[in-house]
């Protein structure tokens, strides 16, 4: 990687985080706003990849449109709002419209344009909706409901800390302990590397409770850092295997030096869903 690379890449990365950062821990506006654009950004790669490789025609406007609704309409209902309901008719609303669309459309790949347009609300809008259940809260002394930025912030500091130090070990350690990950789908990805990956994440989330005491007691933390290791981990993998069938190094070009969004959120859109069960379970 030349120097101009190196530039771009990492001032690409540190506007990424930035932006993240802020709009999680400014308000649940900020953080909406920013999680429903990129919800919407995503989903419009993933129609770009679908019609390039598999030769679809899914209408990107309506499905990126249908998963911003989506997002608003979970976070409506974690702050109880009456608007609520309308927001998931709209959602409705929509997902009919792609239904009823390929009636005109006179395309011969209706079938895979439905199939891939509910599989990218399941894929992508569902875990960037989800996010609210992590961060607005029920506060049982004030008998209100309460926005905790440090929830969401913290699963994303942990996919970071883990793909890092996975990163980082894989590279010092392979050489000594070298047995893949999953070498058919990640051919770079070790098993020293994801162990030593998460053992830096259960650190980080010793930190944060150290940082953040009040919040949840210090096995509840180690417990959710432990699932954001694995399913971030196999989030990674599946967009893996997605660019591997098409044969791509990156899933677009909208984040320069970084690939695209899919590339940066892969880990997220299993970690996000399985550790609001895990809230909702412990």
């Amino acid at each position: 990687m030349n120097l101009r690379s190196l530039i771009i890449r990492t001032l690409t990365g540190a506007i990424y985080v930035l932006l993240l950062v802020g709009c999680t821990v400014y308000s649940p506006v900020s953080a909406f706003f920013f999680f429903a654009v990129v919800a919407a950004a995503t989903l419009w790669e993933f129609g770009s990849l679908m019609n390039t490789h598999v030769h679809t025609q899914m209408v990107r406007p309506i499905n990126a449109m249908a998963g911003v609704v989506l997002v608003a309409a979970v976070w409506l209902s974690a702050i109880a709002s009456p608007q609520t309901a309308q927001m998931f008719s709209l959602y409705g609303l929509l997902l009919l419209y792609i239904l009823v669309s390929e009636l005109y459309r006179h395309s011969n790949t209706s079938l895979r344009n439905w199939a891939f347009c509910f599989a990218s609300q399941l894929y992508i809008a569902v875990p960037f909706a989800l996010l609210p259940l992590l961060s607005i809260v029920y506060d049982a002394e004030k008998g209100t409901l309460a926005y905790n930025w440090i929830y969401p912030l913290a699963l994303f500091i942990f996919l970071w800390v883990n793909d890092t130090f996975a990163y980082l070990c894989g590279c010092s350690l392979q050489r000594y302990i070298p047995f893949k990950l999953f070498p058919r789908i990640s051919p770079k990805k070790s098993w020293i590397g994801s162990i030593g990956g998460g053992l830096f994440t259960l650190a980080a989330a010793i930190i944060i409770w150290k940082w953040q005491p009040d919040t949840m007691p210090l096995q509840r933390w180690l417990g959710f850092a432990f699932v954001v290791i694995v399913f971030g981990t196999w989030g990674d993998l599946v967009e893996s295997l997605i660019k591997r069938q098409f044969g791509i190094k990156d899933s677009g070009k909208i984040l320069p030096g970084h690939g695209g969004l899919l590339d940066r959120f892969d880990s997220a859109l299993l970690a996000i869903p399985v550790s609001v069960i895990y809230f909702i379970l412990t």
